[in-house]
This record gives structure tokens, C-alpha cells and sequence, in this order.
């Protein structure tokens, strides 16, 4: 690329930040009038509403505005009453209750009506037909409930027109036999639930598409290679997720499988990487679905002053849909940040893990 192309090229990407920016301002304005309405609204953000000295409506204009409102608490979403979060606007359609793994006390709960589907099948669109067939049937091996990952996933097969078998693991209950020191009986629960994923894939010849974890991906694979069984695309989710797995994926364990890794939550949804072709660095990079969700990196001794590009930084979620308004949570998570791409006009998270000062006392399980 010549200089001057480089210089178009950089000039388009920056026309396309702007865009990008000015629809998340107008999509913040257009969630903060419906949740702060009384006829629209979640009982939780009226109530909250009552103690504010501003009217959030009239001063809130765009996502920097967003800081009038302070930091959302985790506290605020752990025990009931879960209906504080129905806005009532949806106060008569039936509600699902996803829940956070549980890693750092009492589960947090997000209420969820559709925001599953329109999350995956944004999701979907990132997919290519080659590793992912319309058509082709999936496999999940993973937790299925209560973090309600088992509805995304179906839903997500479906859309591409297929049928998903599913094996569960609990991570809670792995979690628990870690912390027991329990090993053994880790490693018999483990050979129980790969032993199941192995009957599907052999009973089922269209499973073309399988959902699941860095470690259990690992442990299927020490048991067949998923390649010769006609797997053709893998989608990974994990937090533990890091550049060295991935190549080790990549040219070890799948060879010749497209490989997705995607970081996701119960509070966000679902967060795309950074596309991937042959000779790319390994670093995964991750973007929000902007501007249903937007990524923040800030200094974890001050979270109101932002990182700069390649600096680490604790990251702040901020959720924007007509069923969930979360702005600012400082989550437990820490990563670098990355610029803009043109697929993702807007800022990602490079190399995410566990907070530092976490690290050593957080279970992280099947992640």
C-alpha cells in the first residue's frame, strides 16, 4: 500500500469512527428516554430516577453523559426482585433469567426476552458458510444453565439452519471440586461429559459445528480428531482465552477447522474478534456489538480516566438495550486497548484476562 493509499485508507476508517460514534450517542438517547420513563421503564431505573437532582432525559445526550449516573453496582443485580429489571414496556411477555457464573459470590441476574437472539444472530453474520454450513448441525459442550447459554446457542443454530445436540458441564460444580482439591473426581466428571460429546459426534453425521470451551475443546481432542469426524467450524468462549491457545488451535489441536473464539457474559451478550487470516499475530481482539454494548478500558486506581491504545487497563461495560440498561460496571476483567478496524469502527480489548489482583483467587473452571 503506497502512502497515499494508506493515508485514504486511514481518512475512511476515521469518517467511519465518527459514524459510528454519532449512532451510539443516538442510540444512548434513545435508551435513557425508554428507560426512565414511566411508561417504558424497569421499576429499578424510575426508583432510581426519584433520588437523582437532575432529570436523566433532558441531560443525558450522548454516551460521555452517560458518567452523571455513576458506576452500576453488581451488587444491585445479585438476589431479588428480579422483576425490578422487567421494564414495563415488557412487563406481560415471558421472561428468561440468565445468570453470571458465580465465581465471586452470589450469581448476578439479567432479565432477557430477546436480546439472546438479536445478540446471536448478529453474531451469525460474522460467520462464514464454509466453517459454519447453513444446514449443518452443532454440538454444544459446555454450561448450559443457569447461565442460559443453551438458548443462545440453539437459537444461534438455528438461524443458520440447523439442529444443536447439547452436553452439559457444570462449572460451578467444577469449580467446587478446585477448590476442594477434588482432583480426581475432576478428572472422572471430565472423562464423563467428553464421553458424551463423543457419542453425538459419532451417532450424528451432519454435527458439523461445535460450541465449547479452550480446556474442554482440549480434552475432545485428546480423544479424536474432530476434523476427520467432518467438523468444520468451532466457536470457543472463554475469558482464559489467550494468543497462545489460540495458535495452539489454530495449527495443533484443528488444523484445517475454522476457529471463532469470542468473549461473551451474561450482562453483555456477545463480543466479536478480530478476523483472522494465515500469518495474522495470534493476539485475539475483541469488539463489542456497538451500539448495543460498549467497551471501556480505565484506570483501575481511577476508573474516570481512560487508558490509552496499547495500555492495560480494567474494563467498564456498558450495556444499551430496550431490556437491559447497565452503564459503566466495572467488570473483573483487565486487557489492552485496541484501535478501530473496519469491520469494528470502534475500540476493542486485546489479550483479555482475569484482574490482576484476582488471579489468585478466582476459580476460572472449564474457562
Amino acid at each position: 500500500m503506497t502512502t497515499t493509499d494508506a493515508a485514504v485508507s486511514a481518512k475512511a476508517l476515521a469518517l467511519r469512527v465518527d459514524e459510528a460514534r454519532a449512532r451510539l450517542d443516538a442510540h444512548v438517547r434513545e435508551m435513557v428516554q425508554w428507560h426512565f420513563d414511566p411508561d417504558t421503564g424497569a421499576p429499578f431505573w424510575i426508583d432510581y430516577a426519584t433520588a437523582l437532582d437532575f432529570d436523566p432525559r433532558r441531560e443525558i445526550g450522548g454516551y460521555d453523559d452517560l458518567k452523571l449516573l455513576g458506576h452500576f453496582q453488581d451488587e444491585w443485580l445479585r438476589g431479588g426482585p428480579v422483576r425490578k429489571w422487567v421494564p414495563k414496556a415488557y412487563e406481560n411477555e415471558p421472561v428468561y433469567v440468565f445468570e453470571t457464573g458465580g465465581s465471586t459470590g452470589l450469581p448476578k441476574n439479567r432479565i432477557n426476552i430477546r436480546d439472546f437472539h438479536t445478540d446471536y444472530e448478529l453474531f451469525s453474520d460474522s460467520l462464514s458458510d464454509e466453517g459454519f454450513p447453513r444446514g449443518g448441525d452443532w454440538l454444544m459442550l459446555g454450561p448450559t444453565g443457569p447461565r442460559r447459554l443453551r438458548l443462545a446457542v440453539e437459537h444461534l443454530a438455528q438461524v443458520r439452519g440447523g439442529i444443536c445436540f447439547f452436553v452439559d458441564m457444570d462449572p460451578r460444580w467444577v469449580n467446587q471440586l478446585i477448590r476442594d482439591g477434588k482432583m480426581t473426581e475432576l478428572d472422572a466428571y471430565k472423562e464423563h461429559v467428553i464421553a458424551q460429546a463423543l457419542k453425538i459426534l459419532r451417532a450424528h453425521e451432519n454435527v458439523q459445528c461445535v460450541f465449547t470451551t479452550p480446556k474442554l475443546l482440549e480434552a475432545l481432542c485428546e480423544k479424536v480428531s474432530l476434523q476427520k469426524l467432518g467438523i468444520r467450524g468451532i466457536f470457543c468462549g472463554g475469558t482464559e482465552m489467550d494468543a497462545q491457545f489460540n495458535r495452539f488451535a489454530r495449527e495443533e489441536l484443528i488444523p484445517g477447522i475454522e476457529f471463532v473464539p469470542t468473549y461473551g457474559n451474561t450482562l453483555m451478550g456477545l463480543a466479536h474478534s478480530r478476523p483472522y487470516s494465515p500469518g495474522d499475530p495470534y493476539d485475539i481482539v475483541y469488539y463489542p456489538p456497538l451500539p448495543r454494548a460498549v467497551i471501556d478500558l480505565v484506570n483501575p486506581d481511577n476508573p474516570e480516566e481512560p487508558v490509552g491504545y496499547g495500555e492495560t487497563g480494567r474494563v467498564m461495560l456498558t450495556t444499551l438495550t430496550k431490556e437491559f440498561f447497565m452503564p459503566r460496571f466495572l467488570e473483573r476483567d483487565e486487557a489492552e486497548r485496541a484501535a478501530p478496524i473496519e469491520e469494528y469502527p470502534w475500540d476493542g480489548v486485546e489479550n483479555l484476562r482475569l484482574l490482576t489482583q484476582l488471579q489468585s483467587s478466582v476459580v476460572v473452571g472449564v474457562y
